[in-house]
């Protein structure tokens, strides 16, 4: 794996030399554009409107259209002295709280190495501090023609550079909740809870992209002349639930079916706090259940000596 940019973290008077490699890959299908009668592969060209012809890599140069007829050549060692300290280095602005940062913000995360000896001192003492203090390192750096803002945290013992995007990158949500009010009862969130005490938890690598086996499966039946598989047809809806009560009762007896346990499985209450017990249920529980058993043998008892009576007499 290459890097894909090198430089140093600073923070302070403290610089960390590093490599920074990409900590997630694409395995997504790409595909190529053909003519539909003969197959031909379809291309793009890069050509020159005024000699009308197709350019060499190195005879192309970058610039910015300042206006209609007006291009403002921009240069690669216009980039690289660009007075600005983000642009050789990762600068820590501050250090924040991990729950202070809006997920909306986060991007790509990158996996830094300390690049030679020198740099693996620096390097754990940022990597421990970050771990005990549990706060994110925020930076900013300057890769491919423009500056970004960033998160540094530990990931096992890695520093991981998350980057950021901006605040006004991140578009207000308002007006998209529901403007209609709506009522929710006690009994329906309870259900809720239920569902998802029933559903729990996972483990997140036992995810795969199914659509990505199930297209790589179509091309290589394609490619061998076979038949590729189709989905089976699917059943229709059963109708709109009206009863949401009802559909979060069945939604907790399904799930419960799926994870092997019974009908009376009990459902934890993921409301009640860590040292809270939930014991005085229980005993009421208890006590209806034997009140139940008490009367239920004394019913027995009575109708066991109701026809000693009719007998005897």
């Amino acid at each position: 794996m290459r890097p894909v940019w090198s430089g140093a973290v600073s923070f302070g008077l403290v610089t960390i030399p590093i490599k920074v490699f990409p900590a997630t890959e694409d395995h997504s299908i790409s595909f190529k554009q053909f003519h539909l009668p003969d197959q031909g592969r379809i291309r793009y060209r890069k050509v020159c409107e005024l000699e009308d012809r197709e350019l060499e890599p190195a005879e192309i140069g970058r610039a910015y259209q300042a206006g209609p007829d007006v291009l403002v050549p921009v240069t690669d060692q216009d980039l690289d002295s660009l007075p600005l300290p983000t642009a050789k280095a990762i600068e820590v602005e501050a250090f924040v709280d991990a729950d202070a940062v809006d997920p909306l913000q986060f991007g790509r995360p990158y996996y830094l190495q300390a690049s030679g000896d020198i740099a693996a001192k620096p390097y754990v003492l940022l990597r421990e501090a970050l771990k005990r203090t549990d706060r994110l390192a925020v930076a900013k750096f300057a890769w491919h023609n423009r500056e970004r803002l960033g998160a540094l945290r530990v990931v096992d013992d890695t520093i991981v550079l998350q980057a950021m995007h901006w605040p006004d990158e991140v578009r207000s949500a308002e007006g998209l909740a529901p403007k209609t009010p709506v009522e929710v009862s006690d009994g329906e969130v309870d259900e809720a809870l239920a569902l998802m005490e029933a559903i729990g938890g996972t483990d997140l690598s036992a995810y795969r992209d199914r659509y990505r086996e199930a297209l790589e499966a179509v091309i290589q039946a394609k490619a061998e002349g076979r038949e590729p598989p189709r989905a089976e047809e699917e059943a229709p809806p059963a109708g709109t639930v009206v009863d949401l009560m009802s559909a979060l009762r069945d939604s907790v007896r399904s799930a419960r079916e799926r994870r092997g346990e019974g009908e009376e499985a009990e459902v934890h209450d993921i409301r009640r706090p860590a040292g809270k017990k939930a014991a005085p249920k229980k005993k009421t529980a208890a006590k209806k259940t034997a009140t139940g058993g008490k009367k239920a043998a004394a019913k027995k008892t009575a109708a066991k000596k109701t026809p000693r009576k009719r007998a005897a007499s």
